[in-house]
């Protein structure tokens, strides 16, 4: 019988994955840190590889630690770094460019250029927002407009964006080979992206950035209990678990959403 449930805990300089019972305990954890990468003044990035690569050696030496297997585990939830942007293809699943971290402010021009031409209002009544270098909206035009071949992929549809959320998941539930597209709204609430009354990507908010609308994610509510995916046999699990959460901002009230909350 599955009595357990998984958290990652994918943050700005490590990630983790702990295992908790019925009761809320912890039953095991690891850890690893991954690269902060500086390459100038004001610039931060990750290798989103090696996000990967970490989660997937978290996973596995959790389950190895605990005796546990997927089997074992009745639901998985995420919890990330929002703001932190990925594009990637997803035909071949290699980056286009380093994650761009929230801490990078190379979109300074990008947000001050909104403020100067009038699209500030819009955006902060629309996605509740100021336009800033926080925000991963920013970080998509800049990656779009500096990155050779990436625009061209993305109107054709095979650059796509996550924060490193939509990342792992796609990676999870099976990634070149029909990953799941998906993010949550605390997530998408960071991006500049998002009208607050819609619950989803806006047009004109979009079109402000330059950024194609079959780039960005489905997004789901935090606590699904449909599920956003499910991780693959052949991935870092070796087994099917379903992943109901997901939320921003490394909050660990996730867990409790997960698996062992009503409905």
């Amino acid at each position: 019988m599955a009595d357990f449930v998984g958290a990652i805990d994918q943050g700005t300089t490590s990630s983790r994955f702990m295992i908790f019972d019925h009761s809320g305990n912890e039953v095991g954890r690891h850890q690893l840190e991954h690269e902060q990468i500086l390459p100038q003044a004001g610039w931060v990035e990750h290798n989103p590889v090696e996000i990967w690569e970490r989660t997937s050696a978290v996973l596995q030496s959790t389950l190895n630690k605990t005796g546990l297997s997927a089997d074992d585990l009745c639901a998985l939830g995420i919890t990330n770094q929002r703001e932190t942007t990925v594009v990637w293809d997803r035909n071949t699943g290699r980056p286009y460019y380093n994650a761009i971290v929230w801490q990078d402010t190379r979109t300074d021009r990008i947000a001050s250029a909104l403020e100067r031409d009038g699209k500030g209002d819009t955006i902060r009544q629309k996605a509740g927002l100021p336009p800033a270098t926080y925000f991963s909206g920013g970080k998509i035009q800049w990656i779009l407009e500096n990155v050779d071949g990436a625009r061209a992929a993305a109107e054709r549809g095979d650059a796509i964006f996550g924060n490193t959320d939509t990342w792992l998941i796609w990676n999870l539930t099976g990634g070149r080979d029909g990953g799941m597209h998906v993010t949550d709204v605390t997530n998408a609430s960071r991006t500049m992206l998002m009208n607050l009354e819609t619950l989803d990507w806006d047009d004109e908010l979009l079109g402000f950035f330059g950024i194609p609308r079959q780039m960005l994610p489905e997004i789901k509510p935090s606590s699904y209990t449909a599920g956003y995916g499910t991780t693959r046999a052949t991935g870092p699990l070796a087994g099917e678990v379903l992943i109901t959460g997901d939320l921003g901002d490394q909050q660990a009230a996730t867990v409790g959403q997960v698996c062992f909350s009503p409905g």
